[in-house]
């Protein structure tokens, strides 16, 4: 791919953005750079995570759960995000349902975002197998999009004083083939890096886990190569598929 048909994403006008995975670090792999770019501009970011990510450390579930969701915390500071929610769907065991996108739709209704974020959702993602969870959040979290913008879609949540917002743009991440891309040249990608070593006790437990500065630094170059940005002064990026909603 040249770029040619690929573009820079416009945040012209945007004064939020919502992202949503599953588990605490998800969006440390390369999408917390795009967020330290967008905050930089003044750009609100909010996360919403589904699970505590209790089941992914060599330790007890209820001793994982809460130092993840304090490690996410420390990530969230260091990219300028203020809003971090962690739902308690089970780490592993999310089931595809009306539930999720009823949570997910109901933080679309609360913050209202102007763009919301996923990761890649794919069974087969550029990293292998792709997790369960993942597989179940992206899906739900682009019909929930749909959801919170449909005053007959759960109208308990009107009940509850929710009304329908229906977000303008739906952008997954940790994809191969971006149509859009943010340029996260120089501090944020310093800053995306930081994100993720902040999740230390969660790294440690993963030996063979590649250095953050290596692994970021390495993929947000090829993202950039991959989309002949070198051109325009972009050394790294970091890409998205796009829908407008």
């Amino acid at each position: 791919m040249t770029g040619q048909n690929v573009h820079q994403l416009d945040t012209s006008g945007v004064e939020r953005i919502l992202c949503v995975v599953a588990h605490p670090d998800d969006l440390e792999y390369g999408i917390s750079c795009a967020v330290a770019a967008w905050t930089a501009t003044g750009i609100a970011v909010d996360y919403l995570l589904l699970t505590a990510g209790e089941a992914g450390m060599q330790r007890e579930p209820a001793v994982a759960g809460p130092l993840r969701e304090k490690e996410q915390r420390a990530a969230c500071d260091i990219v300028g995000v203020d809003d971090l929610t962690v739902l308690d769907f089970p780490d592993g065991h999310m089931e595809a349902g009306l539930p999720v996108r009823k949570a997910i739709a109901a933080h679309i209704r609360r913050r209202r975002p102007n763009i919301v974020v996923t990761s890649n959702y794919d069974i087969n993602a550029p990293w292998g197998f792709n997790h369960v969870d993942h597989r179940i959040t992206g899906e739900a979290t682009g019909d929930a999009i749909r959801d919170a913008g449909n005053r007959w879609s759960f109208p308990e949540l009107l009940d509850a004083g929710l009304a329908p917002w229906r977000a303008e743009r739906f952008l997954v991440g940790g994809v191969s083939a971006p149509d859009v891309w943010v340029d996260v040249t120089g501090e944020p990608l310093e800053k995306g890096i930081a994100s993720l070593e902040a999740h230390q006790v969660y790294l440690a437990d993963l030996p063979d886990h590649p250095e953050p500065r290596d692994m970021l630094t390495a993929m947000s170059a090829e993202t950039a190569t991959q989309l002949g940005l070198g051109d325009q002064g972009v050394d790294n990026a970091m890409g998205f598929v796009s829908w407008d909603m």
